[in-house]
């Protein structure tokens, strides 16, 4: 029987392109759902975001029994998470985006506006560019050097180095992905990577953390 992967639509991700390239790399069990029931029996979880991190943290948020679901499902049964885009900054402690809002606190630390060393270098990070994996316990081998296409005015600054799975560079160090234990996040688009993206992707359905 094929894995179940719960997609979870909050109305702040692009669900068709992630379902279509998870489905690609060889996904069977997709489901698009905001039901915390679904989500809490998944396999695997897959957290999308686009826009600004507060208005996805409140949408996540009001969703009932949606958080709650996902915390128990990935921090206390340990099944396999991957967070895209916005969906990796809110793993986040707190978002510093129109004022500061809580994230969901599974990785310490916080979403800043990139600010480049050289003014010269536009905000946002938008294109292609190099994912440099960083050595790590957990995570960090679903990762390969190559390149991948971002598109983000913010970046995740944790507070621990340990949890910096991959990292990027534009006008200094972005990071590009963050990981602990059965928890991914990758601040560029695998959907929109072509084939680094869809290789990604297929080794995040065979990952057993």
């Amino acid at each position: 029987m094929a894995d179940t992967l719960a997609l979870v639509d909050y109305g702040a991700g692009n669900l068709r392109s992630v379902a279509n390239a998870l489905k690609a790399a060889g996904a069977e069990g997709v489901v698009v759902t905001a039901d915390p029931n679904v989500v809490r029996a998944a396999d695997r979880i897959v957290l999308p975001g686009v826009g600004a991190f507060r208005a996805c943290i409140s949408a996540l948020c009001a969703v009932p029994g949606l958080v709650e679901a996902m915390e128990e499902r990935v921090l206390v049964g340990g099944a396999p998470f991957l967070g895209i885009c916005v969906g990796m900054q809110l793993l986040a402690d707190r978002g510093i985006e129109f004022g500061t809002t809580d994230g969901l606190g599974w990785i310490g630390g916080e979403v800043r506006v990139i600010e480049p060393a050289d003014p010269s270098i536009k905000v946002p990070h938008m294109g292609w560019n190099d994912v440099a994996p960083m050595p790590h316990q957990g995570g960090a081998e679903l990762l390969e050097p190559g390149e991948a296409y971002f598109l983000h005015s913010y970046h995740f600054v944790p507070e621990e180095g340990t949890h910096v799975a991959a990292m990027s560079d534009h006008g200094g160090g972005i990071v590009a992905a963050v990981a602990r234990d059965n928890i991914l996040g990758v601040q560029f688009h695998p959907e929109k990577s072509q084939s680094y993206g869809l290789s990604l992707l297929n080794r995040f359905l065979e990952w057993k953390p």
